[in-house]
């Protein structure tokens, strides 16, 4: 199979620039320019999401000054000021989940549909569209490790929370509440109790676009997966691609995109990415990551140890088992 040909994005995207740019043999088709338009727009605001998430502090102070001196309406009417925007912003963030979902569902749609023969055709042919779904697992997973490890996310929220409930049992005026109501308040707490949000949304994703498309057989949307898992692996493990990458964000780029790849098909294969079927070599996958430097890739780790869904089977080889312990 042509991998360097089928995904040849990867090791052209060394510009020593945080996103990298679409390169030029990567220019949608006339076929593909509709949807790779629609995908544009949230990629360019997804780099905006990643910075506010970066530079997100939170309310820890105030709220702990609050929640000290609970008769202090000053100090209450402080950490209230300070968590309203900051619940604006998460709003933001979550809806922004909702975005990525759609695009995600318009880039599978184009990339398994029976135009081409195989996933290999798609991808060679429709790079530009590629590259736009490599882009949406890189910002996902990137999104998920500033989360991970950001507690003042939820901290914010169920102050938030539970501070606008005591105002409406006390008939206070909420400003703010208009915001977030009720039943989003609820869905952004969920969004934000997963330990990995914006992959728990591309999974769910995933799996409501196979059912929902029955007309595409599921073997054009996991063999799509899984070859771009193996493009990855390849580039990342063979040294003659290797040596190309110059800069350190393509590798993680290409890192972050194998790891998503095999999530959502862990999702959506019947018998997921761990089985002896399964279309994936996870053994391969799992020591390229082993092989980065210490410490650079635990969040990847760690998304394939807890966000899979069917790592902990029984049929999972023992082998895989312990190379993920």
């Amino acid at each position: 199979m042509a991998y360097p040909q089928a995904f040849s994005f990867t090791h052209r995207l060394d510009t020593g620039t945080n996103a990298p740019p679409l390169p030029a043999d990567a220019t949608p088709t006339e076929a593909e320019r509709e949807v790779w338009l629609q995908v544009d727009v949230v990629l360019k605001d997804a780099r905006g999401i990643l910075d506010e998430l970066q530079a997100y502090k939170g309310a820890g102070q105030e709220i702990r000054e609050a929640i000290q001196n609970p008769n202090d309406d000053v100090l209450q009417d402080q950490a209230w000021a300070a968590v309203v925007p900051l619940v604006g912003k998460l709003k933001k963030f979550y809806q922004f989940s909702q975005r990525l979902e759609a695009s995600l569902s318009s880039l599978l749609g184009a990339l398994t549909s029976v135009t081409y023969e195989d996933p290999t055709q798609h991808l060679e042919r429709e790079q530009a569209l590629a590259k736009q779904f490599a882009e949406i697992l890189h910002f996902t997973l990137r999104f998920d490790e500033l989360k991970m490890t950001n507690p003042a996310i939820q901290n914010d929220f169920s102050y938030y929370r539970r501070t606008l409930s005591r105002m409406r049992i006390n008939n206070l005026p909420a400003e703010g509440e208009n915001e977030v109501n009720n039943e989003l308040a609820n869905r952004i707490s969920l969004f934000y109790a997963d330990a990995t949000p914006m992959l728990k949304t591309l999974s769910d994703g995933t799996t409501k676009f196979v059912s929902e498309n029955k007309n595409v057989p599921i073997e054009n949307t996991t063999d799509c997966l899984s070859t771009m898992a193996s493009v990855c692996k390849v580039m990342l493990e063979t040294p003659e691609y290797r040596s190309r990458f110059t800069n350190e964000e393509t590798v993680s780029f290409c890192l972050r995109v194998m790891v998503g790849v095999i999530i959502l098909y862990d999702y959506v294969h019947p018998v997921g990415a761990f089985a002896k079927s399964s279309k994936i070599d996870m053994k391969g996958c799992i020591k390229v990551l082993k092989d980065q430097p210490p410490g650079s890739v635990d969040g990847l780790l760690n998304a394939l140890r807890y966000t899979t869904k069917h790592l902990n089977d029984e049929s999972t080889n023992k082998t895989i088992k312990i190379m993920l312990q």
